[in-house]
């Protein structure tokens, strides 16, 4: 029977064959074996891995700190029992430089009578600098066109963005398979556009303005191999001499051109096509690499082409909702009231993630006795759903506190019942305030808050604080209890600002830290005038890795301050 040396080794030996860097850990995330990959990559030996814990170890902030275990991905994995996969993570390597990779761990059975972890990774390159690469003009053998197709998969799936998603399909075929890449994409009125011209040399890619813009119409009838790649038709094999002849099109003139300014002797052109409409073609050509392109290669590009166009296509489709749902959103916010002796700003900024738009809202009216509404809310979720039940709640909200002269406890009471009849709303934070001036001239603020981040007022000599009173529970929870009421006077020159959690949360940090921040930036730039007062205060205190929409509503009170 094999021994725990014995084993190890034979393990390695199989993780060898994989044509990234791998390592094995076990269920307590202690690193059992590693491919000579991993050792190259993480500059670091077998020695120094085997029986260290993995996370402990190599996992890093891209500034070189350690990863708080809670907040690390890689130690989860081992726990959810399912293929995961990341990227932009860092490890540490033996002579403490740090190294970007994406990563795949999966569930793996490897004779260890105990569960074991499979991580697969690559470098991704640090930022401006080149990712690891085979060398170019090497034959990829099965096991490394297997890999590529699995990156390929990884790595363009994993992103919404289509500029990103085409910059790492550059990445992942140059100079690995060609010297150049060129991506043409079709837009929605048929007009071609050429994306990319790329080149490999000496480990960096750069991109040939020049030849990239506008290109002529796709003809219809054309059998050369770019023109029927953009119709979708079939890939084909080109080199200089398929465009010497007469030319049949303006795309055949370019192509010339093109060929003429790379120096391609041999490419091939696939087209970009998903199941239901032709996005584009993707051409690789060699200039430097002296092989002609194989038909084994010709099937791999076919391979890369149709995963590349599956990603390419939900990115279209996520950012067409994307769009629609910002345009309905934008429509539905309301324009803001003018009031003598006060100033008023708005912001919206939509979610990073397509299908995280929706719910965020905000409103200002005046009512019937001259008082001025104030509203911020956030609908729970975050899809067309979300916007639509916004929309309803912002009316309904519209037509109970003009209709009726109540304290906003009671406004915010009767929309709270509504919503269980009327509106298509599960669950819902508010704030609603009045602000009016009273008959000695003061202005006064009275607001009830419905399970909504505090409103937050700062003085024009800085001083900022949170308005924490008036706080009930979310609309949607319980509709039939009695709501309380806060009121506070805005001294001349104060700035009201009303906002969604969008401003303060964030995946990595405390709820009090956004609060705190927000209040530290609102201070500072409290003698700026208004609008530029939101705008920095939006830049400084919405957290980098915020992945929600963020509404912001700004009032600012007295009379003679720059608005």
């Amino acid at each position: 029977m094999m021994g725990p040396d014995g084993l190890r080794e034979a393990v390695a030996r199989a993780l060898d064959a994989l044509g990234a860097g791998a390592y094995l850990t076990d269920d307590k995330g202690l690193i059992v074996a590693v491919n000579s990959r991993g050792e190259q990559l993480l500059d670091r030996s077998a020695a120094d891995l085997v029986g260290r814990d993995a996370h402990d170890l190599l996992h890093r902030t891209g500034s070189g700190e350690a990863v708080p275990r809670a907040r690390c991905r890689l130690p989860q994995s081992l726990l959810g029992g399912r293929t995961q996969q990341g990227e932009d993570e860092w490890f540490e390597r033996g002579d403490g430089t740090l190294l970007r990779v994406a990563w795949l761990a999966t569930p793996c059975d490897a004779g260890l009578r105990r569960p074991a972890t499979l991580f697969l990774f690559h470098s991704t390159g640090r930022p401006g600098q080149p990712a690891e690469r085979p060398p170019a003009g090497t034959r990829l053998s099965e096991l490394e066109r297997l890999a590529l197709l699995a990156e390929t998969t990884t790595l363009l799936t994993s992103t919404l963005d289509i500029h990103e998603a085409l910059r790492r399909l550059i990445s992942l075929v140059v100079p690995r398979i060609a010297d150049w890449t060129v991506i043409d994409l079709i837009g929605e009125r048929d007009e071609v556009w050429r994306f990319a011209v790329a080149h490999a040399e000496d480990g960096t890619v750069t991109f040939r303005d020049d030849l990239q813009g506008p290109m002529p119409p796709i003809p219809q009838e054309s059998p050369m191999p770019l023109s029927r790649a953009l119709r979708g038709v079939a890939s084909s094999y080109a080199g200089p001499e398929t465009y010497q002849g007469p030319p049949d099109s303006g795309i055949a003139v370019e192509q010339r051109r093109l060929f003429e300014a790379t120096g391609m002797h041999s490419a091939i052109v696939v087209p970009l096509r998903s199941l239901h409409s032709v996005m584009g073609a993707l051409t690789l050509g060699r200039a430097d690499q002296p092989e002609r392109f194989t038909a084994t290669e010709r099937a791999l590009l076919e391979d890369i082409a149709r995963r590349a166009s599956l990603a390419l296509e939900n990115a279209r489709l996520y950012q067409r909702q994307r769009q629609v749902a910002e345009t309905m959103q934008r429509h539905l916010l309301p324009k803001l009231p003018r009031s003598p002796g006060r100033s008023m700003t708005a912001r919206y900024l939509p979610a990073p993630d397509a299908s995280h738009v929706g719910g965020d809202w905000y409103d200002a009216f005046t009512l019937t006795d001259g008082a001025t509404a104030l509203a911020v809310g956030d609908v729970v979720g975050h899809d067309l759903e979300a916007a639509a039940g916004m929309a309803q709640l912002r009316n309904m909200l519209r037509a109970y506190a003009v209709s009726q002269q109540k304290p906003p406890s009671k406004i915010v009471e009767w929309l709270d019942q509504a919503t269980l009849h009327v509106a298509e709303v599960s669950m819902a934070t508010l704030v609603f305030a009045r602000m009016n001036e009273t008959a000695d001239g003061r202005c006064e603020l009275t607001w009830t808050n419905a399970g909504h981040p505090p409103p937050l007022l700062v003085t024009r000599e800085g001083v900022a604080r949170y308005l924490t009173d008036g706080h009930g529970i979310l609309l949607g929870v319980a509709p039939e209890q009695v709501r309380p009421d806060a009121t506070a006077e805005l001294p001349p020159g104060a700035t009201l600002v009303l906002y969604t959690d969008g401003l303060i949360e964030s995946p990595g940090h405390v709820l009090d830290e956004g609060l705190e921040r927000l209040r530290r930036h609102a201070g500072a730039l409290a003698h700026r005038p208004l609008e530029a007062f939101t705008d920095e205060l939006l830049a400084r205190a919405r957290p980098p890795d915020n992945d929600d929409d963020v509404a912001l509503l700004a009032v600012r009170y007295g009379p003679g301050w720059s608005s």
